[in-house]
Order: structure tokens, then sequence, then C-alpha cells
């Protein structure tokens, strides 16, 4: 089935107005390195996959210890629409008490269990592993969630239990390999290489670096195909994130002939004061006023070209204050700035109750103002980061981002983690994440990680809009009603991702063509129409980094939604498409530009629950056990859903 049949009929037929035939894929085409046949449905001016980078499964100690038993398999086969299981289990058959599934199946996955304890988790759940009989490990089997304790040692000392032995052949070691080569074999066994490419499936782990009181600096590692190192390397092996992309340079790009890997950073909003855009030799909270080399940039730029800007824990784009003034900042925003503020973790003891505020530094667009001012500085931006989301899902539900049939994604929530059928599945402050897009000429893996690595990608909040976003200098405002945008675009740009050509003599302001088109939906839960497309600039000027909002298509549209019913009403638009030139374009400073829809408002997945639940706040007597978090002062009913394109980037004398 093409992504235009899955779209839906209307949709189809607008997004194939897109892509006619042109000279393009021939001058971009990517490489093939592996062995398949070829696609039978082959877009040579790209088409939308939609996807996700983030994914646990059972293979990790978070996912295991809070009794999630589905695998990587059981991930890829939830991503392709199938019913898998979930908590509470059964103890007297050790099945699933629920099931779910996604509304619409991925496109493509990539499962991302954590490296840290890898063995450890494979050791201690599977009898008869090397290690299964030890105290440590009775320990993590018996005792559930407080099981996470134990899990500090790894995650936060950097030390291996006494049962793991040697490093290379001991136990944990004999486990990680096991559980190692289970992730591949399953990725390869999803991979769909027939002509039909109905799903893509990348092997990938998840780096877990925290410090000081629970700074995040966590990175997913997705691998282009089939080759890959022996080890999944790990914070507790590689103490810095430099230290990860030499590593992986090593033993993947330099060390074996056809490997190629990217990594992507995610919950930069729980890094601290932005340690996740700090120097990547960085290994202590101490350690961020590290200055950055031009090698140490260009090694980044290299290995990470991509950022998740949303996911379960949080939104990363903006925060309010300074001279961000954008009130649409002000969306899934949680109220810390590192894992000493998530509840359950204090509880068990593994963080303080220490809990400051979020940092406007740790913000993706501050990332993208910071690395202006370091290309004009040291010649190279290190945060040149296109921008995807993706769900981290730690019940191996890749895609279950739909805010109507939200059930928590374990990881740090209490309700989720515990199992509890009563209430509210997920703490207040989390949601059911967002997705990852990519405009690629099939659904293979050469062709998906090729988009990922020029960045020609864009993040949701779960929904399913197609963007379009491309730079130039010479647009005609009459390109929205053509029926060769895709094919204008490419020919007189770049698109998300890109960087714009050099400025000719005669041109004046760069002009951006950004078009969306509102997610269709499903019969039983339509999508919502689309409010307005803005576009983002960041610039540099007089040494100081600054940003401005500009509305560039539809507007306030007095759209709302009924909170006690969850009705929303107001006029909304299918398609949304606008040629726009900068008003205030000066050739002499370096700047971004990233595009950003909104929906129309909807209810909250908390509020869809509580509603379906009959709470009333003002009656006491309808607030049922566990959703007493449906009347908190802190509950947010209201949800904004959007996308967020790539940056383009303009650089003088380019």
């Amino acid at each position: 089935m093409s992504f235009t049949q899955r779209l839906g009929r209307g949709t189809a037929l607008l997004v194939c107005l897109w892509l006619p035939v042109s000279a393009f894929a021939a001058e971009h085409a990517f490489e093939r390195t592996e062995k398949r046949e070829d696609c039978a449905s082959h877009e040579a001016l790209r088409q939308p996959l939609f996807g996700d980078t983030h994914v646990h499964t059972a293979f990790s100690f978070d996912a295991r210890s809070q009794s999630t038993l589905n695998t990587p398999r059981d991930a890829y086969r939830f991503a392709k629409g199938e019913e898998i299981g979930i908590q509470p289990y059964d103890p007297a058959t050790g099945k699933a008490m629920r099931s779910i599934q996604i509304d619409r199946p991925l496109d493509w996955t990539a499962v991302s269990d954590h490296s840290e304890m890898l063995g450890e988790v494979r050791a201690c759940y599977v009898e008869g592993s090397p290690g299964y009989d030890s105290d440590a490990c009775w320990y993590m089997r018996n005792l559930g969630p407080m099981a996470m304790v134990s899990a500090a040692r790894t995650l936060l000392g950097r030390e291996r239990f006494n049962f793991c032995g040697d490093k290379r052949d001991g136990a944990c070691a004999v486990n990680h390999r096991a559980a190692w080569q289970d992730i591949q074999d399953a990725a390869e066994e999803a991979y769909d290489r027939t002509a039909e490419c109905s799903f893509t499936a990348f092997a990938g782990y998840e780096w877990t670096a925290s410090v000081g009181n629970g700074e995040n600096l966590h990175r997913n590692v997705i691998f282009r195909n089939h080759v890959v190192p022996d080890f999944a390397m790990s914070w507790v092996d590689t103490p810095s994130a430099y230290d990860l992309w030499v590593g992986l340079e090593r033993q993947c790009v330099k060390g074996k002939k056809g490997c190629d890997v990217l990594t992507i950073p995610h919950n930069s909003n729980i890094s601290g004061d932005g340690l996740m855009f700090a120097s990547g030799k960085l290994r202590t909270e101490k350690d961020g006023g590290l200055r950055v080399t031009k090698e140490e940039a260009r090694r980044r730029q290299r290995y990470e070209p991509l950022v998740e800007i949303m996911q379960h824990k949080g939104d990363s784009e903006c925060l309010l204050g300074g001279d961000t003034v954008d009130e649409a900042c002000a969306f899934e925003k949680l109220d810390y700035d590192s894992f000493a503020g998530v509840s359950r973790l204090a509880q068990l003891g593994i963080t303080s109750n220490v809990t400051p505020k979020p940092k406007r530094s740790a913000m993706v667009r501050e990332a993208l103002k910071k690395g202006l001012l370091q290309e004009a500085t040291i010649g190279v931006n290190s945060l040149k980061y296109g921008i995807i989301a993706s769900t981290d899902t730690h019940l191996a539900a890749p895609g279950l981002a739909m805010e109507y049939d939200s059930k928590g994604h374990g990881g740090a929530g209490n309700n989720a983690v515990f199992g509890l059928p009563i209430g509210l599945p997920d703490n207040l402050e989390f949601n059911p994440g967002g997705l990852a897009v990519v405009w690629a000429e099939e659904n293979s893996r050469d062709s998906v990680f090729a988009a990922l690595t020029r960045k020609e990608a864009y993040g949701t909040s779960g929904t399913r809009p197609v963007v379009r976003f491309f730079g130039g200098w010479g647009y005609e405002g009459g390109l929205c009603g053509s029926d060769g945008f895709a094919e204008a675009g490419y020919d007189g740009g770049v698109p998300m991702g890109g960087d714009l050509p050099k400025r000719p003599a005669d041109a004046g302001a760069p002009r951006f063509a950004v078009s969306a088109l509102q997610d269709p939906g499903t019969d039983a839960h339509p999508g919502m129409p689309l409010q307005r497309i803005q576009i983002v600039k960041g610039w540099v000027e007089g040494g100081a980094s600054r940003e401005k909002v500009y509305d560039v298509a539809g507007g306030d549209n007095g759209a709302s939604v009924d909170t006690a019913t969850c009705r929303p009403s107001g006029a909304g638009e299918a398609s949304l498409c606008s040629v726009w030139e900068d008003p205030d374009f000066d050739p002499n400073e370096r700047a971004f530009y990233y595009a950003r829809v909104l929906e129309n408002p909807t209810c909250r997945w908390s509020q869809q629950l509580c509603v379906s639940a009959g709470v009333v706040c003002s009656d006491s007597s309808t607030i049922t056990r566990g959703f007493e978090g449906c009347c908190a002062e802190d509950h947010r009913p209201v949800i904004q859903e959007r996308a967020w394109t790539s940056p383009i980037w303009y650089s003088p004398g380019r």
C-alpha cells in the first residue's frame, strides 16, 4: 500500500499534485548499500513516511522492571498495525489482561533499547542465562519497580554488578551480545525487502548518559543497514557523547565496510542548564564551559544531524522569557529541568527532591541560535540540527501517539509503571509523544536513512499533517496554485534541512515556499483542520542571537473546544500554503528559518479520559479513584497539535 493510499483519497490527490516527473531524481539519487528488490512505489520528488525512532521494549531495564514483557519483535508488529498485550498481567498465565493497537500503521521504526544494562536484563530475566542465579538478579526479578534502584549503580555510578565478571567474556558481556543479536534479528525479520516496501525496520539502541542530579544527555543511535558493530556501546564504555562518536567511527564507519550511523539527542528540556548543547566532551555537570573546537564541531555535525524536539517526556522547542515572546511555546512543558523532578525517581531514592525550573538554554530553538554564534566564532556550526519527534514508548508501542487513545508509555509515569487499570494511565505532565517524518523516494533503509542524514525531515506532536518547506531566491507568488509545487521547490532552492544557495548579486531577501495538508485521520477519528503556518526565524545581530515568529498562512480563526464534552467548534483549513519573503532580511546576518504548523485546538489526552469517566470538578462525587488529576491546578485540558520542520540556513557569502 502506498503512502497516498494510507493518507486517504482526498489528501492523496493533493499530494500527487506535488509529485510531477522531473530530472530531480537523477541529480539527487541516494546510494544503495544493500541487496533488496526495487520498490514499486518510488517517488522521484519524494514522499512523506511516518516513523518512530525512540522505542523501548522488555530489553530495557526501565521497561522490564515495570512488567513490560513485549520484545523488539512485538514492537515491530505493533508498528505494522498488529495488536499486542500490555500490563497488567494475569499472574496465573503470565499473559496480558489488556491489549493495544495503533490506529494507522507506521512506515518505519527503530527500536532503541538502552545499551546500559542490556546484558544484565537478559541475564536476570531469561532463565538459564549466565548470571541468572545471582543475588542482584533475584532482586531485579522480585522487587518489580523497586528494582529501578539497582539500575542507579550503572546509570549514575557507571559500575557493573559483580556477577557481570570480565567486560568482554563475563556473564553480562555474553548476554549483551545475545540481546544485541536478537535486536538485529528482529529488525531483519520485520524489514520488507520485497517490491511492496511496506515497512522499514532499523537496528538501534539508546546511549543513556546522565550527570549530576539527573541532567539528561541521552542519545538514540540508529544504523543505516544490517552492518552494525559487535557491541551496542553504552555510557559505561564511552563516558561522553564525543567518545561515543569516536567509538562509532572506529567500530562502524571506518571499522566495518558498509556500516553507517547517526545519533539523535532527546529530552534536552531536562538537560539542566542546556548541558545537551554544551561540548560533546562533557563528562560531568562541571564541564559545561568546555570550549568546542573545530574538530569536535565537525564530528558532531557528521554524527548528530537531528534532534528530537518532542516525546513522551515533554516538548523541547522553546520556553517563554528573554526575547522569546512566542505564546505557542507554552506547549507540553515539564515543570523541572532534570530527572530530579520526576516524582517516582525521587521516591525511589534515585534522585533528590530538588526540582529546578526548566531553562531556556535547554531548548532546541536556543541551540539553533547558539549554533549561529558558534559558527561566527569558530567557523563551524555543531548545532545545525534537523528536527524530528518520537514517542519514547516503554511499552513497545511505536506510534501510539493519539490523544484519544492514551495508554501512557511507561518510563517515568507512576500509574503506567505499576500497571494500575484504574484512573489516568500516566502522570499529568506527560503526553502520548510525537512522530518522525521523512521525505524519501521510497520506503527502504537507504532512502529513509539518507533523508535523516540530509535533515529532510520534520516532527509532529502525534498527528499526521503533511508538510513541505523550501527556501530559495526566486520563488513566484503563484507557486501555491501550481501543480508543480515540489518540482519548483527543488529546482529553485533547497528543501527543509538544507542551506540556501549563494545569494545572487541581484537578489533581495530569501523566499520560502511552505505548504501543509490536514491530517485526514480515520473514519472514527477524523483529523483536525489547520489553523495557521508560522515561520520561526533566528539570526545573529551585533554579536547576539535574536528570534522572531511570523504568521505566513491562516491565522486566529476563533476555533475552540468545549472541555466539558471535548466537542471542537470553529472553522479551519484542509490545506494552507504560502510563498513568504523575509521582510527583515539583512544579507550580513547568519540566520535559520523553520516552519511550524498549528492545528485547531482539541482536548488533551487527560481531559478526554476525564470526560469519558464523567468527572465534573464542581461535583466531588464524580471524582473517582485515579481521576483526582482531572481537577488538579496544573492540569492542562486543551492541546493544540502541531508540526515542526527542519530549518533552512542562510550564511553570508556562502
